[in-house]
């Protein structure tokens, strides 16, 4: 005879307390839900400082830190002048036309180099951009040409040319064409070649890749590499108008250092450093022109 034993029974679950908990829970977050309050964000109220005048902050610091160095004496007056007497001496040579002159000859002799430059950096640019035959024959000897120094050069350009405007503009536009070939080069280069593909896909011819796809793409390159070149024109043109010159900022601060006028010489380079920042700001008010189609970050 077998005895079976059957399985111990579970206790049957409580439906309704369940339930009733179920509902208990259930309210509890409805009030908390109904409790929550939302989250209203508080703007800010940061004092906001026109660009200008943060632009503007740097140079005035500096006039300033240069003003309590001459006042303290801590700068005298025949090492560095004081901004009021810098001030009275640009003054004078305005009036009296020299500064004015000067500044007219100078600006000429860099706009024949710049133009000169352009045109030959960019040439061939384009020539060992867009050729393989082109960079094979071309880049080589600009990649040596570039890492002599130009400054070193003028002894030999004033035999070639003379002691003219020939030699000054050769020395710009030797300053000039480097960048502009290091960087429009880099720019052809640097274009996509999907877009090349996408160009070719709708028909575009060679001339056409050059002109819609290839030039555009290499268009931010070559407007950089022209804000370096006027950088190096303003440096090269210092060295150009101290050599063999008549006539010229350069002249001015010659004269001025044969005569130990400090004054005079550092209104010459704050007006070299004016005119520098007005190609500057002319260049990239270009860029703002040219380049709409290309979104970039301005900072926050």
């Amino acid at each position: 005879m077998s005895i079976s034993h059957a399985p111990p029974s579970s206790p049957e679950p409580d439906i309704s307390a369940i339930s009733h908990s179920v509902d208990a829970a259930a309210a509890h977050l409805d009030r908390g839900f109904l409790d929550l309050q939302p989250v209203v964000p508080v703007p800010s109220r940061r004092l906001r400082i026109p660009r200008w005048l943060r632009r503007t902050t740097g140079p005035i610091l500096l006039l300033a830190l240069w003003q309590l160095l001459t006042s303290t004496g801590v700068l005298t007056a025949d090492v560095f002048a004081s901004p009021g007497r810098i001030a009275q001496v640009g003054w004078d040579l305005v009036r009296d036309g020299s500064l004015p002159s000067a500044m007219g000859i100078s600006l000429r002799r860099v706009a024949f180099g710049l133009l000169f430059g352009t045109a030959v950096g960019t040439g061939l640019a384009l020539v060992s951009g867009l050729f393989r035959i082109g960079e094979d024959l071309v880049d080589a000897p600009v990649q040596m040409l570039r890492t002599v120094p130009f400054v070193g050069l003028i002894p030999l350009f004033i035999i070639w040319f003379g002691i003219g405007e020939a030699p000054k503009i050769a020395i710009i536009t030797l300053g000039v064409t480097f960048p502009l070939y290091l960087n429009v080069y880099a720019g052809i280069r640097g274009v996509d070649s999907q877009l090349i593909e996408a160009g070719e896909s709708l028909g575009l011819s060679r001339w056409g890749l050059v002109r819609h796809v290839v030039l555009p793409g290499a268009l931010p390159g070559a407007l950089t590499g022209l804000r370096y070149s006027l950088g190096i024109a303003w440096l090269a043109l210092v060295f150009a108008e101290q050599v063999n010159a008549d006539a010229g900022i350069g002249f001015l601060m010659v004269q001025a250092r044969d005569f130990l006028r400090t004054d005079v010489i550092v209104v010459c380079l704050i007006v070299y450093a004016f005119l520098g920042l007005l190609a500057d700001f002319v260049v990239r008010s270009l860029e703002r022109l040219l380049l709409q189609w290309r979104p970039t970050f301005t900072g926050r």
